[in-house]
């Protein structure tokens, strides 16, 4: 660890030599009527290439300061604002402190008449609820993909799942030219759109489509990001193909092309591998390589796993406007996957007197085949009325086998019972949803009528063969000995309806009313037979039928006020609910129906100081009904050491949710802060009640339990510092949850207060677009404090420390290094501790940047490990899987691109 140490002393020297001396730019925007503008983009360029030195938003008072270096040479002054005339002013030089004081801005006579032309545009423009990025503002390498321009951008990172986060409000939609590309989550587009061809990077506040048609405000706390192409390059076609193999039989391959003419989009995507890729990932340094900065994951695992995985993946993607007023997109995927995982896991069971301590491992190996496959349709019927179809298909079929032996033995150390069961089961499922809206908007602004419709059907069969050996070593209970064949078949259906109209009083303030019904009916037939006998017979006691109905209705009213910086909704109403449980076993009926009745209520206060600035909170009472299996007191006995039965006087459970955020971001420094936390109470939340009998079998009921609650508490702070072609990033912050939870040990209370604590810091450097570091480190602690329980408390630490290194060398070559260290406290017995993962990837660009040959080690220390410590208010578990080891990987990628310019007058 000195190493480490040794290296983060010698960048943080590095960070500490930006401070050399700057100057500063500063002055005040206004109108002629001497009014402040706010979000006025203020910037300067070199008027050689248009390339911005420094840019900065005004205040809500019409403020801007730039902080820069001295410039010796000419250097242009340029400010815009929406609805403005453009301001420029040439200085030979910039070398010292200048301000000048107050510049008025003309309006436009007709704001249509508004003309940005494309070198002159600014980095920044705020646009009523937008914040538009000009993508030419921003420097990046020649061959950069999406990803690498967010980068870039003020106010906008991005972590190692790929979760991006834009002034402190994270990113939950991406768009294309309006439109999902592979799934709206976006990671496609982001690793394999080339940047050159984006035109503007546009970020607003999540909508929902009834929203976004009725212009309302949005009551998300998410953002969305649409990516504009660049008219001159919207007819054409790009593409990469790449594949690779390797030592111990590695291999990977991915394709992605896609055709772009106008309106019209379609995209074919596949990929093959061995190497736990499950999805479709081309990062540029790393390829489909997991482990590193292509992690994708912040599961609570050390190392990579479980299992090595094998898939192949197929997928089409279409985006079409047929017709006036239509907006077509589809996608398609096939996905095969084969995974294998060796598992060893020891469970410590807290019981009120005494404990259990179960060693167990297993053997498994999994092989499935899903098609999915969805569409959107968006037609306007008139300008004042939409329609939406969505529908979504997937099925696939799933066979799995498991090999598993467990030993458990109580707190002195005396065997209790061992199990040991091979099982194979094979199933086919299948699911279709479909979403239907209508809105239509009156003549008055702000009068609307929505109709919304969904329906989820879904079935699942499943054929199971079971060999199993349950013997008990202490008690009286009998030895389990059992061969069966277990079949079973699951069915859901699901509708829900809702109608909605709005109703405007003034210009802000509207007046909600909805009403909204919801039908399930669920079955679940299960039927075991005895494979001892050539007859086949029915087992009886482990053969049930149940099925359940639920309907509900929610009748609800409320208001919202829509300013220009401050929304406010409140909506109450009552839930009506019907439910009915049957159940059929050992040829007895069960009936219990029960009645339900429950006032809820939601409120949405979102306050926007300014653009950057802003306050979100949000309220919700909810309620949860028992389920069947619950409340009906039918025997499960599947499990030979477990047997669960329901409980016919379970209450419902209520829950009071709070949740807040703050984010601000401040363009002069280009630094930013986010604050959330939440608040979750509950009543009569339904927990399980065990009992276990001398022979280690667990009896599970369910109960009812107040006055639980957990809650969170979480920041960041991140500041970006431009210096010449230095680029220095910081982000520090943490989050702190603390949970209350309680239940039922052999008839006794049990109360567990968990609470963790994890601070992380992560900084960058990137030199021009020739080196780039980016350290992190990350600290978990946890720690539960137990009443009425064996053991008073059970806590873990972890540290997680990580850098990746990328050097662009001489242009053509490309050297990635991905280095981190895990430390894990408490691991028991047999499970390592620690253990170190690098990666590392040299690649060479050749024949016009068009191919490109690489060299991948994956593991290079050959340490990796997959072990894990799960602390529960019942139990400590500790794990270990099968993870990938060390390989090399030679691979030659394939990029080509053709886009059609129209020709200029």
């Amino acid at each position: 660890m000195r190493k480490d140490l040794g290296f983060f002393a010698f960048f943080l020297c590095c960070f500490s030599s930006i401070a050399q001396k700057s100057i500063v730019i500063n002055g005040k925007i206004v109108t002629e009527k001497l009014a402040p503008i706010e979000s006025a983009t203020v910037y300067l360029i070199h008027p050689k290439d248009s390339s911005v030195v420094e840019y900065a938003l005004t205040d809500k008072n019409g403020f801007f300061k730039l902080q820069i270096k001295p410039i010796p040479q000419n250097v242009i002054l340029k400010i815009s604002g929406q609805g403005y005339q453009d301001f420029s002013k040439n200085f030979e030089k910039l070398t010292q402190n200048t301000d000048l004081g107050i510049l008025k801005l003309l309006e436009y006579e007709n704001k249509l008449l508004e003309v940005v032309i494309k070198n002159e545009a600014p980095p920044v423009r705020a646009k009523k609820d937008t914040l538009e990025y000009n993508a030419s503002s921003f420097k990046i390498r020649p061959d950069a993909n999406v990803e690498a321009l967010l980068k870039q951008l003020p106010g906008v990172t991005i972590d190692a799942d790929k979760k991006i986060m834009v002034n402190g409000k994270e990113v939950n939609q991406i768009l294309v030219n309006g439109k999902p590309f592979f799934g709206e989550d976006g990671k496609v587009a982001l690793q394999n759109l080339p940047a050159e061809i984006i035109k503007k990077i546009q970020v607003s506040d999540t909508k929902t489509k009834e929203q976004e048609f009725t212009k309302e405000a949005s009551t998300s706390n998410n953002s969305t990001i649409n990516l504009t192409i660049e008219k001159e390059k919207d007819k054409g076609f790009f593409g990469k193909i790449m594949g690779g193999y390797g030592s111990s039989e590695r291999y990977e391959s991915s394709a992605l092309l896609s055709y772009f003419k106008e309106k019209r989009r379609i995209s074919f995507l596949a990929s093959s591998n061995n190497i736990n890729a499950t999805g479709f990932s081309m990062d540029e340094v790393f390829d489909n390589m997991g482990g590193g900065r292509n992690s994708g994951s912040r599961a609570p695992v050390i190392g990579r796993g479980p299992g090595i995985i094998k898939s192949n993946l197929i997928g089409l993607n279409y985006a079409d406007e047929w017709f006036k007023g239509s907006k077509f997109n589809g996608n398609y995927y096939f996905n095969n996957s084969n995974s294998e995982n060796n598992n060893r896991t020891t469970e410590l069971t807290l019981l009120p007197t005494g404990s259990l301590l179960s060693e167990s491992v297993s053997k498994s190996n999994n092989d499935s085949n899903k098609h999915n496959a969805d569409f959107n349709l968006e037609y306007d019927i008139t300008p004042k009325t939409k329609i939406m179809i969505s529908p979504k298909v997937e099925m696939g079929t799933t066979t799995a086998t498991n090999n598993y032996f467990r030993k458990t033995t109580d707190e002195n150390g005396q065997l209790v019972n061992t199990t040991d069961s091979y099982n194979v089961n094979e199933s086919d499922n299948s699911n279709f949803k479909n979403y239907i809206n209508l809105f239509t908007k009156g003549k008055r602004k702000g009068r609307f009528f929505a109709v919304n419709f969904f329906n989820e059907n879904s079935k699942n069969d499943a054929s199971s063969i079971i060999e199993s050996s349950t013997k008990y070593a202490q008690g009286s209970n009998p030895d389990d000995i059992r061969n069966q064949n277990v079949k079973t078949s699951n069915k859901k259906d699901y509708y829900t309806s809702s109608i909605r109209y709005s109703e405007p009083v003034t210009d802000s303030l509207s007046f909600n009313f909805s009403l909204k019904t919801d039908w399930e009916k669920t079955s679940d037939d299960k039927k075991t037979f005895d494979r001892n006998n050539a007859g086949m017979n029915l087992i009886d006691s482990l053969s049930n039928y149940n099925f359940s109905n639920r309907f509900q209705v929610n009748p609800k009213v409320g208001f919202s006020i829509n300013k220009k910086k401050f929304f406010f909704s409140l909506h109450t109403g009552t839930y009506f609910v019907k439910a009915q449980n049957n159940a059929l076993y050992e040829n007895v009926a069960t009936n219990l129906n029960k009645n339900y009745v429950f006032p809820d209520g939601t409120f949405n206060l979102n306050y926007r100081f300014n653009k950057s600035k802003a306050i979100y909170l949000f309220y919700e009472r909810w309620f949860t009904i028992p389920k069947d299996f619950q409340i009906l007191p039918v025997n499960n006995l599947d499990n030979p050491l477990v047997t669960r039965i329901g409980n016919p006087d379970l209450k419902a459970s209520t829950s009071n949710t709070v949740y807040f955020t703050f984010s601000d971001y401040d363009y002069q420094s280009h630094s930013g802060f986010y604050l959330y936390g939440n608040l979750v109470f509950n009543n009569n939340q339904i927990v399980s009640a065990s009992k276990y009998n001398s022979a280690g079998q667990q009896i599970i009921t369910y109960d009812n339990v107040s006055g639980t609650s957990n809650s969170s508490l979480g920041s960041e702070w991140s500041k970006s510092i431009k210096k010449d072609s230095n680029t220095y990033g910081f982000r520090f912050g943490g989050r702190v949850m603390y949970t209350l939870d309680k239940g039922f040990t052999n008839s006794e209370l049990y109360t567990a207060k968990m609470l963790s604590l994890v601070p992380y810091l992560q900084l960058s450097y990137d030199y021009g677009e020739f080196l780039s570091i980016k350290p992190s480190y990350e600290f978990a602690f946890n720690d539960t404090r137990y009443n009425n329980s064996s053991i008073s408390s059970a806590s873990n630490t972890t540290h997680n420390f990580k850098v990746e290194m990328t050097n662009f060398i001489w242009k053509k070559w490309v050297l990635g290094n991905d280095f981190g260290y895990t430390y894990n406290s408490n691991l028991s017995g047999p499970y390592k501790k620690d253990f170190y993962l690098w990666n590392t990837s040299l690649s060479y660009k050749f024949a016009d940047d068009k191919f490109t040959l690489k060299a991948k080690v994956y593991d290079l220390l050959d340490q990796n490990q997959s072990t894990s410590r799960s602390i529960t208010p019942t139990s400590v578990v500790d794990s270990e899987n099968t993870v990938l080891k060390r390989y090399i990987m030679f691979s030659l990628q394939y990029k080509f691109q053709n886009f059609a310019t129209k020709k200029k007058n």
